[in-house]
């Protein structure tokens, strides 16, 4: 009897144990096949394949990984050259003998998917004449547009549990060099591309994982086109969707942009602001940076996600469009503070520049700045051909810009022409003063015959404005007249233009166009750095400023007139 129970308690247990197993069993050997992609690589690359299937499941999800036929499960151990992490399966590097076919099942509690990773491993001799022995090949193929700016990617699909430590780009097996070419993360700009651009790329990246270091060797075909082709192919930007987003002062914030494309497309993705990319236009903050890019391959298409952060929202990030671009398909996000700061922030953008001014007045430092610099702005300007131009410029210079930034406001600026000491030699003046200031004056003057601002000015005079632009110092662009066309000025000019604008002198020389307090030299006081120390009385600044009897009221009350 006790024996009969003992059987009887046993066949229970075990049809337990059959009971759970066996749907485990019948769900992998059912599960649904939803992707197969074929993929190719080469010996000795560090690899990597994600598992990702975007159909909504319930309840916890698993991802194995195996290689076929086997069903034992790919090692999660970091050790192992081949194991799973996460999603993913990584080969640390790939060996001959990988080839085979790879497959990832996702199960859910209610159902199971399958996807599979068809991989031909070859060898593959970089900048070695002659073909493979496979007729195959895992070149990325991208566009450059001739005539335009543009950028090449480097695609690195792996876990963010690998470091990026460097990106060395490369063109028919020579690293690439020139000032027309800036790599930045894993991106190359090229400026100005021309039909000499394309061609054989390669680049070069070493990631750290796990303690060790790994080498990635890209390559890239590149094509130039003339124009944009559309042929079907263009890519749809599931988000942004020209829309806005709340977000408070001070916050930090990430905004993907996700996108779909064929799988052989070419298209370029990034994110631009002012038609300027976001890494170029915050290079020297980099407060707002372009994140790297990451894609998932299926069976007909391709989904990228690439963002962009926030490291701190300022107040003039809200109302502009941050916009990303994958080809010829465009869409931007707007931000915006949160409720009733809305109208605060439209109050502020109208009058912000009186606000700055006040608030500079209001609250300044007494006393020096102690950052080693002497003089507040370098003033550059060229000697244009035509004498009226030429007496213009220099009644601008020599006179106006002295009587209001030095005299009214109390700044000091060095002129050259005007502050080196007789006989001293011109590299010495440049020498003791190019780091000596804290803004860069350039005065643009529009001539008929000769645009070139480097044509119109002395060497020595080059040589600084060279120095303080690589020096980084903050630049502030004043047209004598209207300039519609800057393509004929240096890039680095262009740039400053495109991201801080002009200031257009709107006055005639007389001595109503001598004050401080008129729009324009508001505006350029705003660019100048604040001051530390007190200017004249405002009596003597009556004495001899007429501009003061016609002062608005409100300026009058607050009683100074300094920045």
């Amino acid at each position: 009897m006790r024996d009969a129970q003992h059987h009887r308690g046993m066949l229970s247990l075990l049809l337990c144990v059959v009971s759970i197993a066996l749907p485990r069993i019948i769900r992998a050997d059912a599960c649904k096949d939803v992707s197969v992609q074929d993929e190719m690589a080469s010996v000795g690359q560090p690899t990597a394949f994600n598992c990702i299937y975007p159909l909504p499941m319930s309840g916890k999800v698993n991802v194995t990984w195996y290689k076929f036929p086997s069903k034992i499960p790919i090692s999660k151990n970091i050790r192992s050259r081949i194991h799973q992490e996460q999603n993913w399966i990584l080969f640390l590097p790939l060996k001959g003998e990988d080839s085979g076919i790879y497959e990832c099942d996702i199960n859910d509690t209610n159902i199971c998917h399958r996807i599979q990773v068809n991989l031909t491993v070859f060898n593959k001799h970089w900048c070695v004449s002659g073909h493979s022995q496979l007729n195959v090949s895992d070149d990325f193929k991208q566009i450059l547009y001739v005539g335009k700016d543009d950028s090449l990617i480097c695609h690195l699909n792996f876990p963010n549990s690998f470091v990026l430590d460097s990106v060395k780009w490369y063109k028919d097996c020579k690293e690439i060099e020139g000032e027309r070419f800036i790599s930045r993360e894993k991106r190359l700009l090229v400026k100005n591309v021309s039909a000499e651009d394309g061609g054989k790329y390669a680049c070069q990246a070493r990631l750290t994982h796990a303690g060790k270091q790994h080498t990635v060797l890209n390559s890239i075909t590149v094509n130039i086109a003339e124009k944009v082709q559309n042929g079907g192919r263009i890519p749809k930007i599931i988000y942004p969707k020209n829309n806005s987003i709340e977000v408070r002062l001070g916050s930090a914030l990430i905004v993907d942009c996700n996108i779909t494309d064929t799988r052989d497309n070419t298209n370029a993705r990034c994110w631009r602001v002012n038609d300027t990319l976001v890494d170029h236009y915050y290079n020297e903050s980099k407060r707002i940076q372009e994140g790297i890019e990451d894609y998932t391959v299926f069976q007909e298409h391709i989904f990228y996600t690439v963002n962009i952060t926030f490291l701190e929202v300022k107040m003039e990030d809200y109302g502009r469009p941050f916009t990303c671009h994958a080809g010829v398909s465009a869409a931007y996000f707007i931000l915006k503070p949160p409720g009733a700061a809305v109208s605060a922030v439209c109050v502020y953008n109208i009058f912000k520049i009186d606000i700055v001014l006040w608030y500079r007045s209001a609250f300044r430092s007494p006393g020096t700045v102690e950052d080693g610099k002497l003089y507040d702005a370098y003033v550059l300007y060229p000697k244009p051909q035509r004498e009226s131009q030429s007496h213009d410029v220099d009644t601008l210079v020599l006179k106006i810009l002295p009587e209001v930034l030095e005299r009214q406001c109390g700044y000091k600026l060095f002129i050259f022409g005007r502050d080196e000491f007789p006989g001293q030699a011109v590299v010495s003046v440049i020498d003791e003063n190019i780091k000596l200031c804290r803004r860069l004056i350039v005065i643009i003057v529009p001539e008929a015959l000769s645009f070139d601002l480097l044509r119109n000015m002395s060497e020595e005079q080059i040589t600084v404005y060279n120095a303080l632009i690589q020096d980084g110092i903050k630049v502030i662009l004043i047209e004598l007249e209207k300039v519609e066309d800057y393509t004929a000025l240096p890039e680095s000019i262009q740039y400053i233009r495109q991201k801080h604008g002009a200031v257009q002198w709107s006055g005639d020389f007389t001595e109503q166009s001598q004050c401080a307090k008129t729009k324009f030299w508001k505006k350029v006081r705003y660019r100048m750095p604040p001051r530390r120390w007190p200017p004249s009385p405002p009596v003597q600044l009556l004495q001899h400023t007429p501009c003061d009897l016609t002062a608005s009221s409100r300026e009058a009350s607050v009683g100074v007139l300094t920045p």
